[in-house]
C-alpha cells in the first residue's frame, strides 16, 4: 500500500483516508486535487477492497476524465491487487447519464438509439421551430430563446412547468417555443444537451426502483470541481447518494466562473448544510505558483464577501513581481506581449509555456496581427472547433442518420451533400408524409411512390426525384446492416466513399485537400471505439463527438503560443501568463457593474487567471481601445488596486487629461493623471441622470473624473464639474 498513500501531503492524505460519509474537500488553485482524488479512488479499490464498479467519480471535461483514467490504472496496477476488477466508473455528468439514458430512456417513451444534437444542430431546430410558429427571428433572437430555454432545464424546468410559471411577453413567447422544440426533438428521437441532465434527474424520480438500481451500484461518489454543478447536476448528485452516503466533493469557490451556464457556487457554499455530518478537508499548499503571485491573486479574492477563507501558501518562496504595464491603444499593448515573449524565448524560454489570456474573444484580432508580425506560432483556443468544420459536419450528420432514422436536422444537411437534386419542397413533402404515416424517414422514403409526395397542392415532384430519395434511403439503410458487421472506422471511411463525399471534397483545389484531411482525422478518432461490436462502437464514438468540449484538444506540448479567454483557462497552468484588456467595463465586464454577485464573479475570473501562472504574471490596461466598433477610454480595472503595491511593477507612463464641452473625457489618461485634489459631491454607488445617456451608477470616482455605468450606453467617464448630471433617488 505504500505506493498509494508516499508522496502525499498531510491534508492530501487526510482526503484519501476519510472514505465514509459525506466530505467536502476545499482544494486551493494549484493544490494537487486530481492527486487527492485519483489516489482517493486507488486506496478505495486497493486498500479498502471494494468492487471497482461501485465507484463513480464525475468530471466536468473529458480531458479530466482521460487525465484520471490514466492515473487511477497507472496506481492500481502498481500495486499488485486491482486490476482483475476492471477500472471504477469515470466520466462527465453528460457522458455517465447517456449511458444512463441508453438503458433507461425508453421508460419515457424515447428509443434508445436517440442522438445528441450539438450547437449547431440545436440552433438549425430553433430557427425551423421558430419559422414554423411565425415567430419573428430578429426581434426573438434564436440563440437567447435556446439560452432561455438551457436556463430553464438546468433548472429541471420543463416545457409544461414553464408554461405555468410565465411572467411577461418574452416569457410567453419562449414558452410556446419550448414545447414546440421540445416536441420536434422527441419527433426526431433526438436531446440536446441540457437533456441529457434533465430526463436522468426525471426517470430518477419517476422510477424509484430505478434510481434504487444505480444507487446499489454507486456506493461511493466523488464529484470533481463541485462549485461549478448546476441545479440538475446538484440534484443527479444527491440523489445517487442517498441511499450510502459516501458522498466526496471537491472544488474551489474561489475558481466559480460558470454561473452564465447554469452553475451554482451555492450548492459548494452550502454543503454542510445540506450534509449536516459532513468533515471538511482544506488543500491549501499550492504546487505550482511562487508566493508572490499567490499573494497577488489573494489580493484581488479577498475583496469578496461570499466566500470561504482558506490561506493557500508554497514551499517556493517570492518570485518575480507582477509586472502591469500601461499601453497606449491595443496595437501597442500586443506588441509589448510580442516583445516580452520574444525577450523570454533569447533567455531560453519554450513558445509553449507562455499563454494570452483575454475576458472576451473580440480581444484576440490584435494579439493575432502582433504574433504574426513577430513570426510567432500560436493558437487560438476557441476559434472554429474541428467538431463543427463543415466537412466533419457533414461526415457526422451521414452517421447520424445512419444511427437513428428519425433525425431530420441531420437529413436536411446532408440530403445534397453531394448534391442530389432534391429540393427544399420535395425534402419538406417527404418530411411531412413519413411523420403523417407514422413512419420513420428512411423506411418511408426506400418504399416511396409518387402519389405519396404529391397529395399537396403546389409544383408536382417528378419521377427521378422519388428515384433519388429512393436510391438515397437504400444507401442509408445498407450502411445501416453494415453497421453491425464492421468498425466504426472502416463504416466511416465507406460511407466516405460510397456517399460520394470523398470524390465531392477532391475537386483538385488546396482546400479540398485540406478538408479531405479533416476527414482522415476523424478516422484517427474512431479508432478507438473499433474494438466495441456493432451499433455500441458507433454510439460510443458519436458521443464522444457531440460532448467533446473545446478545451479537451489543448495540446501544451506544441511549440506556440496560447491564445484563449479566461474561461477557457480554468484547470490549466503556464510559466508565463499575460492578462490584457484590464479596464473596468472590460475586466470587469460592463454587465456585472450593477450586480454585486455578478461582481464577485468577474473577481474570482481574475482570481483564476492569475494563479495559471507559475513563474511571471503581465498584467495589462490601454488608455484607450479600438473594441466592439468604437472607441472607449475607460479607467484601468479595479482589480489593479486590489494587488498589495510591493508586489507590483509597472510601466505606466504619466499622460494628461482633456475633456469636451459635454463632460466625456476626450484625451488619454492614466490612473495617476486623473487623479485631482479638486474633490466632488458625488460619491461611488450614487444613482445619477444624465441628460443624454440616461440614468446610471456611479463605480468609480477620482478627482473631478466619474465613471458611471449607464443601464443604456455601458460605461461613460465624465467630468463631475462639466457633465450635466444630477443625482437621483
Amino acid at each position: 500500500m505504500g505506493n498509494i498513500l508516499e508522496k502525499l501531503n498531510k491534508s492530501q492524505l487526510e482526503a484519501v483516508k476519510t472514505t465514509e460519509g459525506p466530505v467536502l474537500v476545499i482544494a486551493g488553485a494549484g493544490s494537487g486535487k486530481t492527486r487527492a482524488l485519483t489516489h482517493r479512488v486507488a486506496y478505495l479499490i486497493c486498500d479498502k477492497g471494494v468492487n471497482p464498479g461501485n465507484v463513480l467519480a464525475v468530471t466536468f471535461t473529458n480531458k479530466a476524465a482521460t487525465e484520471m483514467k490514466g492515473r487511477i490504472t497507472k496506481l492500481i496496477e502498481e500495486n499488485s491487487t486491482g486490476l482483475r476488477y476492471g477500472l471504477p466508473i469515470i466520466g462527465t455528468f453528460h457522458s455517465i447519464c447517456v449511458k444512463i439514458l441508453r438503458r433507461e430512456i425508453d421508460k419515457i417513451g424515447y428509443k434508445k438509439s436517440f442522438n445528441i444534437f450539438d450547437d449547431q444542430d440545436q440552433l438549425v431546430l430553433m430557427k425551423k421551430t421558430m419559422r414554423e410558429l411565425e415567430i419573428n427571428l430578429e426581434q426573438f433572437q434564436p440563440r437567447a430563446v435556446l439560452g432561455a430555454i438551457s436556463k430553464a432545464k438546468n433548472e429541471l424546468i420543463d416545457s409544461e412547468m414553464f408554461a405555468s410559471r410565465t411572467g411577461g411577453y418574452f416569457e410567453e413567447v419562449v414558452s410556446k417555443i419550448y414545447t414546440a422544440y421540445q416536441k420536434k426533438l422527441k419527433d426526431q428521437n433526438a436531446l440536446d444537451f441540457d437533456d441529457i441532465l434533465m430526463l436522468t434527474v426525471k426517470i430518477f424520480k419517476t422510477y424509484p426502483e430505478i434510481l434504487e438500481k444505480y444507487q446499489r451500484t454507486f456506493r461511493y461518489i466523488m464529484v470533481d470541481e463541485y462549485q461549478d454543478t448546476n441545479r440538475a447536476q446538484y440534484l443527479l448528485v444527491k440523489l445517487l447518494s442517498e441511499k450510502h452516503g459516501n458522498i466526496c466533493v471537491v472544488g474551489d469557490d474561489w475558481q466559480g466562473i460558470y454561473s452564465w451556464r447554469g452553475a451554482n457556487i451555492q450548492n459548494i457554499l452550502d454543503f454542510e448544510k445540506d450534509y449536516p455530518k459532513a468533515k471538511t478537508i482544506k488543500l491549501e499548499q499550492n504546487y505550482r505558483s511562487t508566493q508572490n503571485i499567490l499573494d497577488a491573486a489573494y489580493g484581488v479574492i479577498s475583496k469578496n464577501i461570499n466566500r470561504k477563507d482558506k490561506s493557500i501558501w508554497t514551499e517556493n518562496s517570492g518570485g518575480n513581481l507582477v509586472s502591469s504595464y500601461e499601453a497606449q491603444d491595443e496595437k501597442d499593448e500586443a506588441d509589448f506581449v510580442a516583445d516580452e515573449i520574444i525577450r523570454e524565448k533569447r533567455k531560453g524560454a519554450n513558445l509553449n509555456d507562455f499563454v494570452v489570456l483575454y475576458r472576451t474573444n473580440a480581444q484576440s484580432r490584435t494579439i493575432e496581427e502582433a504574433m504574426l508580425r513577430n513570426s510567432l506560432p500560436y493558437r487560438i483556443v476557441g476559434g472554429v472547433k474541428f467538431y463543427q468544420r463543415k466537412e466533419v459536419k457533414d461526415m457526422i450528420a451521414y452517421l447520424k442518420l445512419i444511427a437513428n432514422f428519425r433525425d431530420e436536422v441531420s437529413l436536411e444537411r446532408i440530403i445534397n451533400e453531394p448534391k442530389r437534386s432534391i429540393g427544399e419542397i420535395t425534402l419538406g413533402r417527404w418530411i411531412r408524409a413519413a411523420k403523417n404515416a407514422g413512419q420513420d424517414l428512411i423506411n418511408f422514403g426506400l418504399k416511396l411512390a409518387i402519389n405519396d409526395l404529391n397529395k399537396e397542392k403546389g409544383e408536382a415532384i417528378s419521377k427521378s426525384r422519388i428515384d433519388a430519395i429512393i436510391k438515397f434511403c437504400d444507401f442509408i439503410r445498407r450502411m445501416m446492416d453494415m453497421r453491425d458487421k464492421i468498425s466504426v472506422t472502416d463504416l466511416i471511411q465507406k460511407v466516405f466513399i460510397e456517399s460520394e463525399y470523398e470524390k465531392y471534397l477532391l475537386d483538385g483545389t488546396e482546400e479540398g485537400e485540406m478538408r479531405h484531411e479533416n476527414i482522415k482525422e476523424l478516422l484517427t478518432v474512431s479508432k478507438k471505439y473499433d474494438e466495441y461490436e456493432g451499433e455500441e462502437g458507433l454510439d460510443l464514438f458519436l458521443e464522444e463527438v457531440a460532448l467533446v468540449a473545446d478545451t479537451d484538444n489543448i495540446d501544451q506540448g506544441s511549440e506556440v503560443v496560447h491564445l484563449m479567454t479566461m474561461h477557457s483557462a480554468k484547470g490549466l497552468e503556464f510559466k508565463y501568463v499575460f492578462i490584457v484588456g484590464l479596464e473596468e467595463g472590460i475586466l470587469p465586464h460592463s454587465r456585472s457593474m450593477l450586480s454585486p454577485s455578478e461582481m464577485e464573479e468577474e473577481r474570482r475570473l481574475m482570481y483564476v487567471g492569475i494563479t495559471r501562472a507559475k513563474k511571471k504574471v503581465y498584467l495589462l490596461f490601454t488608455r484607450e481601445r479600438n473594441i466592439f466598433g468604437s472607441t472607449q477610454i475607460n479607467p484601468p480595472s479595479r482589480f489593479l488596486d486590489d494587488i498589495p503595491e510591493h508586489l507590483l511593477e509597472s510601466h505606466n507612463p504619466e499622460t494628461r487629461t482633456t475633456r469636451g464641452k459635454d463632460g466625456l473625457i476626450n484625451g488619454e489618461a492614466s490612473s495617476k493623471s486623473l487623479s485631482s485634489p479638486k474633490s466632488t459631491s458625488f460619491k461611488d454607488g450614487e444613482r445619477v441622470r444624465h441628460e443624454v445617456f440616461g440614468d446610471g451608477m456611479i463605480v468609480a470616482s477620482q478627482g473631478d473624473i466619474l465613471t458611471v455605468a449607464f443601464s443604456g450606453v455601458g460605461l461613460k467617464k465624465l467630468s463631475a464639474s462639466i457633465a450635466p448630471l444630477r443625482k437621483i433617488k
